[in-house]
């Protein structure tokens, strides 16, 4: 949705994840951020399940409380998706207008989208021309129609108004690149390890060159602990980030291993891949975030496995607090997403870019969904 006027207005960021909303509200824009707001509420157990809302009074709740709590009184959300129903594909066309672009899209996206084009909304983003000047780079984003739908319905049975859709993954890259300002020669992994997904992005410098999404994280670590411990859930949950029992603290961090090992393993399969499908140098840092990411043993086995260095990613890094406490810094990096969504503005529309550059204009899924269905 585009606003008429020159000033261009933060939106409240709102990640709704398997396990808990998380907020963040900011203020400024390029030339520095200022935190309003931010916080959290947990979810329900299976409130969401594979992606899909199944408790969508509770989650309502829990997003009506957390803008009661914080005091936010703006009501314009950019929140996010990602999973098996989100696609995001770079392709190459022949050099176009931009008007040219946007009449063929739809047919170039039948080609690489394994869904019914007519169960999707579609976005992309023109990148630029190719090395030779002969094609263009698009990367082409598609979401299941259901999933934005469930996603931004939710929002407004809260009372709030979701005026972006954006991706998990190009929130992470811009909450990367707004706190790092990386070098154009760097070449960084990014993990984000949720309770039931894993996003994995590959940056050089300031640009997304990877993406995927793998359905693996810290709910693992819970269940195997559960499993072969015969512990409460919430008995698994303190275990898996050191406070477990003198007595259990050797069988806890066996159970941690092996499920670690297991993450690693995808994450190795996603990067072998991705030095076959690109001409990139040597991956040098993996910046890691999400709840997940601080399970006991986690970090060490990155390091330990691809030897360079393993860095828990600071989303606050570069936001001065103006006031508002931010979060203990054991919790500060499971908030990676909604800072990255809170660097959004209720100015950007479908394909703009973000408030922060990079990646993060490219999904405003919402303004398609709008577009196309004629709802308000």
């Amino acid at each position: 949705m585009r606003f008429f006027g020159s000033k261009s207005e933060n939106l409240v960021g709102l990640d709704v994840g398997s396990s808990a909303v998380k907020l963040v509200s900011l203020t400024g824009g390029r030339s520095g951020y200022q935190l309003r707001a931010v916080g959290s509420e947990l979810l329900p157990s299976k409130s969401i399940v594979d992606g899909a809302i199944v408790k969508r009074e509770e989650i309502a709740e829990a997003i009506r409380r957390i803008f009661q709590v914080q005091e936010v009184k703006s009501d314009r959300v950019s929140t996010s998706v990602s999973g098996h129903s989100v696609i995001v594909k770079k392709i190459t066309l022949p050099v176009q207008t931009p008007e040219e672009v946007r009449e063929s899209i739809q047919w170039e996206a039948e080609q690489y989208i394994p869904f019914d084009i007519a169960d999707v909304y579609l976005d992309y983003h023109v990148v630029g021309p190719t090395e030779d000047g002969s094609q263009t780079n698009v990367i082409l984003v598609a979401a299941k129609r259901d999933t934005i739908d469930d996603h931004s319905d939710v929002i407004t049975l809260a009372d709030k108004m979701p005026m972006i859709v954006d991706i998990d993954s190009f929130a992470l890259h811009n909450v990367y690149e707004t706190n790092y300002e990386p070098k154009d020669e760097e070449v960084a992994a990014l993990l984000n390890i949720g309770a039931s997904l894993m996003n994995v992005n590959i940056a050089q410098g300031q640009e997304m060159v990877f993406t995927r999404d793998i359905a693996m994280g810290g709910d693992y670590y819970t269940e195997y602990l559960q499993r072969d411990l015969g512990v409460s859930y919430e008995e698994a949950e303190e275990y898996k980030l050191g406070n477990a029992p003198e007595e259990l603290q050797v069988s806890v961090s066996s159970v941690l291993q092996s499920v670690s090992e297991i993450l690693v393993l995808e994450i190795q399969k996603t990067f072998d891949y991705f030095r076959t499908a690109a001409q990139f140098d040597e991956i040098q840092t993996i910046y890691i975030c999400g709840g997940a990411s601080r399970t006991e043993g986690l970090r060490d086995y990155l390091e330990e496995t691809f030897q360079v260095a393993v860095e828990f990613l600071d989303p606050f890094k570069n936001i001065a607090g103006n006031g508002v406490a931010l979060p203990e810094e054991g919790s500060r990096n499971g908030f990676a997403i909604a800072v990255g969504l809170a660097l959004r503005s209720q100015g950007d529309g479908p394909g703009q870019g973000s408030a922060s550059g990079g990646a993060g204009g490219l999904a405003g899924l919402v303004d398609k969904l709008k577009q196309m269905t004629g709802r308000s």
